[in-house]
């Protein structure tokens, strides 16, 4: 989406991963803009700081920052370990931190300074078994969004989030189909989400049209917060 859009894009990925860089990286270059591919775990605090500044040299400036890693080992509460605890916040709003604090004084540069991250409406706006870590994590994302917004806003310097619902993905639960139906009948749009519906949030916040929108959060999820009960998706009335 922000290839599309006229911009240059670094990309990264945890070693393990690397092919799939690759692939992203013919897919943004594939618009006609420059892109180049980066190993990147943000687990790895020291290197973080590095990753940034490899970009900064071979892209020259760095205006957009996008934290778009995630996810957790799922688990019940009373079975939670301190290591998934752990990976999870790291992962989540720890890696808000570290990657901003990293970028900021190339983004104090430009004239266009953007973080964004991946948020989730699990956390903020809702909440699910087997995820009161990852909930408590995306939360702590929001609270990032809001703080460091408020505190770079005179450097013009601008931090938003966008909030998925169920996206569909090539593998976990949501690439089987009777998940898939099942989940989307409590939809109103009818359907998971795409990657793209994602990206073009994504866009929109980096975008010009966004330079007086900062400490916000944007939710994707076709509808799916909106009903008071899932059975009001299915009986509607009709118009008259």
């Amino acid at each position: 989406g922000l290839a599309q859009a006229g911009a240059d894009v670094a990309v990264s990925d945890r070693p393990d991963r690397l092919d799939l860089t690759k692939e992203t990286k013919s897919k943004v270059e594939a618009e006609g803009v420059k892109s180049r591919a980066y190993s990147l775990d943000v687990l790895d605090i020291s290197g973080i700081p590095k990753a940034i500044d490899q970009v900064v040299q071979d892209f020259g400036r760095l205006d957009i920052l996008v934290h778009n890693a995630g996810g957790c080992p799922w688990s019940r509460l009373e079975a939670l370990s301190e290591e998934a605890l752990e990976l999870t916040l790291s992962i989540n709003p720890k890696a808000c931190f570290r990657l901003l604090k990293a970028a900021l004084p190339w983004l104090r540069q430009s004239e266009h300074g953007r973080f964004l991250a991946t948020s989730s409406v699990t956390g903020p706006k809702v909440a699910m078994p087997g995820a009161v870590h990852y909930g408590a994590a995306k939360a702590g994302v929001n609270a990032f969004v809001r703080g460091a917004a408020l505190e770079l806003a005179a450097e013009g310097i601008t931090v938003n989030a966008v909030e998925p619902g169920y996206i569909q993905k090539p593998d976990g639960f949501l690439a089987d189909p009777a998940q898939r139906s099942r989940i989307e009948q409590y939809i109103p749009l009818g359907r998971l989400g795409d990657p793209d519906d994602i990206a073009w949030a994504m866009v929109y916040l980096a975008s010009d049209e966004a330079r007086y929108v900062t400490g916000q959060t944007i939710v994707v999820d076709g509808g799916a917060l909106l009903p008071e009960s899932p059975d009001l998706i299915s009986n509607v009335p009709a118009p008259d």
